[in-house]
């Protein structure tokens, strides 16, 4: 979550605490109706555990720590020519800590035709005010924007644990668009492409690269994977 981009402001939030019921309040504070949508745990990513999600799965959030390793990789794939859907919803991240938040927005953010947001509500009116900015644009929006860093300030303070802003962990988020998986983080220059998926699919696939993405930093423990599934009777 201690996180920032090449172009980085000095301006830093407090983490936000993975925690469905953390992020859950959030959301629905900002506009997402209790009713649609949920953040729910994700307990481990073998096909039994994975059952036991609440479906249809929206989006899928991954809490992972930052080692030489994903730093690496990050350089790596930002070399890397990318080719993505025009109907992805990707921003930057340019505030340190932001990248709970910036994972939220982006997975709200490609499921707006699956959900219906408060009109008015702040979601509602950040997603038409930055619809058509670029990812940096998007970062300097959201930045400047008071209401939503007083919005984060109060969810990060409402978790379990102690709030400090000396952490080495990062948020991101996958999503399906346009039958595609992608990998959305703010340090990133653009969305990663993970391949074919489905809505109904979008959980299994996931967890296959974020399982990768485990095996490929042995030594650490500090992971965490949450989903934000469709309340029931609202399906597609």
């Amino acid at each position: 979550m201690a996180t920032v981009d090449e172009r980085a402001s000095a301006k830093r939030w407090l983490p936000l605490e993975a925690n469905p019921d953390v992020m859950n309040q959030f959301l629905w504070g900002l506009g997402l109706p209790e009713a649609e949508a949920e953040c729910c745990d994700v307990y481990g990513l073998d096909e039994e555990l994975l059952e036991m999600v609440p479906k249809p799965v929206l989006a899928v959030l991954f809490l992972y720590p930052i080692t030489s390793k994903t730093e690496e990789e990050r350089l790596l794939q930002d070399n890397e020519k990318k080719e993505h859907s025009a109907a992805v919803y990707f921003m930057k991240q340019t505030v340190g800590n932001a990248c709970g938040t910036i994972g939220l927005l982006h997975a709200v953010g490609n499921i707006t035709s699956e959900i219906k947001l408060l009109e008015g509500s702040f979601l509602d009116r950040f997603y038409k005010s930055t619809a058509s900015m670029d990812p940096l644009q998007r970062a300097a929006f959201l930045e400047n924007d008071r209401e939503m860093e007083v919005a984060h300030s109060v969810a990060a303070i409402s978790g379990d644990t102690e709030a400090s802003d000396n952490v080495d962990t990062h948020f991101i988020c996958f999503t399906c668009v346009d039958g595609q998986l992608y990998e959305l983080d703010g340090r990133k220059s653009g969305p990663i492409f993970h391949g074919a998926s489905s809505p109904s699919a979008l959980l299994r696939d996931a967890a296959k690269v974020i399982q990768g993405m485990i095996q490929k930093n042995p030594d650490s423990n500090n992971f965490n994977v949450i989903a934000i599934s469709k309340k029931s009777g609202t399906g597609y």
